[in-house]
C-alpha cells in the first residue's frame, strides 16, 4: 500500500502509516512531482494548499482514497473523484474545541476591552478608570447554530453563569436541554442576546443573515462573535452599527476578502480582529491530521468509509436501479423540510414495494440530507451522523406491499415536539420524482424545480386568485397539481404549482394575504 502525503503533518499523523507493516509512504519533502508520486499511490492526504483538481486525480488511476486534513474541501474535485471511484474524506469537528476556546476567549477581551489595555499599558499609560469592563455573568448568550462548535461554546459559558438561548431548527430539545440551551426563534435570539456568537455554515439561507435589518432588531450594544464564516455577516452594515453605538463591539476572526485589506474595521477600537486562527492550534492541527490518517488507513485496510463527503462505493447495476430513488429521497426530504414548525425530533422513513428489498441506508441517508440541506457540509454519507449528533432520531421500515395503487414508493414523515407532516412519492417514467401524498391528501405533483406549495380552504375562487396574482408579476405556471380532504366544500385543500423563476418575497406576501388561503411555501430543488 502506498500512501502520499503531500503536505506537512504532524510526527503522530505520520506515526499511523508507518506502523503499518509493508506501507509505502511518501511525506511532502520527498515528493518533487506530485502527479509523478500519485501514479501508483492508493492514498492521497492533503491539507488546503495542494488542488487536488481533475487532472491531478486523473494521473493517479489506482488512487482509492483522498483525504483532507481539516472540514472544508474546496481543493478537492469530489465530482472527479467521485466518477473514478475514490472516496473523499474530510474530519468534521477535530478543531471544535479551539474555536470555541477562542469564541469565549474574545468575549471576555470585550468585556473587559483587553487589547485597549495591553496598547495602552505599551504606550506607558495607566487608564485604569476608563477600562472599566463588564461581566460575563448573568449576561444573555446567542448561539446561532448548535453543531458540535456551538455545543462546545455552549459548555464553556455556562461555566460563566450566562443564560444561554440558541437557534438551530435541526437540533432537538432534548440535546438543548442536556446543555441547559433554551431555544427560540433567530427573531428571538436577535432581540434578546446581549452577546451574540455565530456558529451555522454558509449556505443562501444564512449568507449575510447578519444585516442592517437584523443590526437594528437587536438590543443595543449587542456584542458580535464570528468565527464561523465572513459571509454571514455584511461588513458595512456591521461597520455602521458599530459606528452609531447599536452595535456595542466585535470580534472578528473571518471576512469576506482574506487576507483582510481595507477593512472599515481596522481603525475601530470596539472591534477585535485576528486573521483566521480559531482552528490554528497545536492541538487541533494535530488533531485533524492524527483522524484523517486513521480514517484513511481503516479504509485501505478494510473499507470503512468515515466522514466522507462523496458516494459510497456500490456496483453498477445497485446504482443504476438506487440513483432515481435516491434523487426522489432527498427532494422529498427538502420539499418537506419546508413546512415543520420548530425543531425536528425525528424522521421515519418508510419503504413500500421493490424499494423494501433494497439496500435503503443510501436512501435514508439522502432523505435525512435533504431535510437537513440548509446544513453545511452535510451528504449523503454523513447525513445520519449529524443527526445523531443532533439529537434527531431517525426510523426506518420496510414494507414490501405496494403502497395505494403504486407498487414502489418512498414516505417521509417529520416529528416535532407539537406536530407531524407526511408525504410520499414516487419515481414515475424511469427518473422523474414525483410527490403523492402529503398528509393524506392525494395530489400528484412533479418534485423539480421551482415549486410553490399552497394550503387553502376548498372554496370557489381561490385557484383564480393564484392565477391572477402570479399573472400580474409575471411569473409562469409550467404544473399546476390540486388535491383536497375529503371534507368537502371549505375543507383543506393543496395546490402544487411548478414555475419558471422564483417569486419574491412581495409575491408571496400577496399570496398570503388571500382570505383562503391558509399558507405558501415556496422551495427550490
Amino acid at each position: 500500500m502506498k500512501v502520499v502525503l503531500a503536505e506537512k503533518v504532524s510526527p503522530a499523523t505520520l506515526a499511523v502509516f508507518q506502523a503499518e507493516p509493508g506501507w509505502e509512504v511518501l511525506t511532502h519533502d520527498q515528493v518533487k512531482n506530485l502527479p509523478e508520486a500519485l501514479k501508483d499511490a492508493d492514498g492521497l492526504v492533503v491539507r488546503s494548499a495542494v488542488q487536488v483538481d481533475d487532472t491531478l486525480i486523473a494521473a493517479a488511476p489506482r488512487l482509492r482514497v483522498i483525504g483532507r486534513a481539516g472540514v472544508g474541501v474546496d481543493n478537492i474535485d469530489a465530482e472527479a473523484a467521485t466518477r473514478r471511484g475514490i472516496v473523499v474524506m474530510n474530519t468534521p469537528g477535530a478543531n471544535a474545541i479551539a474555536v470555541a476556546e477562542l469564541t469565549m476567549g474574545l468575549m471576555i477581551a470585550l468585556a473587559r476591552q483587553l487589547p485597549r489595555a495591553d496598547s495602552t499599558m505599551h504606550a506607558g499609560k495607566w487608564e485604569k478608570k476608563s477600562l472599566q469592563g463588564g461581566e460575563l455573568r448573568g449576561k444573555k448568550l446567542g448561539i446561532l447554530g448548535l453543531g458540535r462548535v456551538g455545543l462546545e461554546v455552549a459548555r464553556r459559558a455556562r461555566s460563566f453563569g450566562m443564560e444561554l438561548l440558541g437557534h438551530d431548527p435541526f437540533v432537538s430539545a432534548s440535546i438543548a436541554r442536556e446543555n441547559a440551551i433554551r431555544l427560540v426563534s433567530a427573531e428571538e435570539l436577535f432581540a434578546q442576546s446581549d452577546y451574540l456568537t455565530l456558529h451555522v455554515g454558509l449556505t443562501p439561507q444564512t449568507a449575510g443573515i447578519i444585516n442592517a435589518t437584523t443590526l437594528a432588531t437587536m438590543k443595543r450594544g449587542v456584542r458580535i462573535i464570528n468565527c464561523a464564516r465572513g459571509e454571514l455577516i455584511e461588513e458595512s452594515a456591521l461597520a455602521e452599527a458599530l459606528k452609531s453605538g447599536q452595535v456595542g463591539g466585535a470580534a472578528l476572526d473571518v471576512f469576506h476578502q482574506e487576507p483582510l485589506k481595507n477593512s472599515p474595521f481596522a481603525e475601530m477600537d470596539n472591534v477585535i480582529l485576528t486573521p483566521h486562527i480559531a482552528g490554528s492550534t497545536a492541538e487541533a492541527q494535530e488533531a485533524v491530521g492524527v483522524q484523517i490518517a486513521l480514517q484513511v488507513r481503516e479504509y485501505l485496510k478494510s473499507g470503512v468509509v468515515q466522514n466522507a463527503v462523496n458516494l459510497p462505493s456500490l456496483t453498477h447495476e445497485e446504482y443504476e436501479e438506487l440513483a432515481p430513488y435516491m434523487t426522489l429521497a432527498e427532494r422529498l426530504g427538502t420539499f418537506l423540510a419546508q413546512f415543520p414548525k420548530g425543531a425536528i425530533d425525528s424522521i421515519q422513513v418508510t419503504y413500500h414495494g421493490r424499494l423494501a428489498e433494497t439496500k435503503t441506508e443510501l436512501l435514508r441517508n439522502c432523505a435525512i440530507a435533504g431535510v437537513l440541506g440548509h446544513l453545511e457540509q452535510v451528504n449523503r454519507i454523513n447525513a445520519a451522523s449529524v443527526a445523531a449528533e443532533r439529537g434527531i432520531r431517525v426510523h426506518e421500515e420496510k414494507k414490501e406491499a405496494p403502497l395505494g395503487g403504486a407498487g414502489t414508493v418512498l414516505q417521509l414523515s417529520l416529528h416535532t415536539s407539537s406536530a407531524e407532516i407526511t408525504a410520499s412519492g414516487a419515481v414515475l417514467h424511469g427518473d422523474s420524482p414525483r410527490l403523492l401524498h402529503l398528509d393524506g391528501i392525494d395530489i400528484e405533483a412533479p418534485l423539480q424545480g421551482t415549486l410553490l406549495a399552497i394550503r387553502n380552504k376548498d372554496v370557489p375562487g381561490v385557484i383564480g386568485r393564484i392565477g391572477t396574482i402570479l399573472g400580474e408579476h409575471q411569473i409562469n405556471i409550467a404544473n399546476f397539481a390540486l388535491g383536497r380532504s375529503n371534507g368537502g366544500i371549505g375543507s383543506t385543500a393543496l395546490a402544487v404549482l411548478q414555475i419558471d423563476g422564483q417569486v419574491t418575497d412581495a409575491v408571496l406576501q400577496e399570496l398570503r394575504s388571500v382570505p383562503a388561503i391558509t399558507g405558501v411555501r415556496q422551495v427550490a430543488l
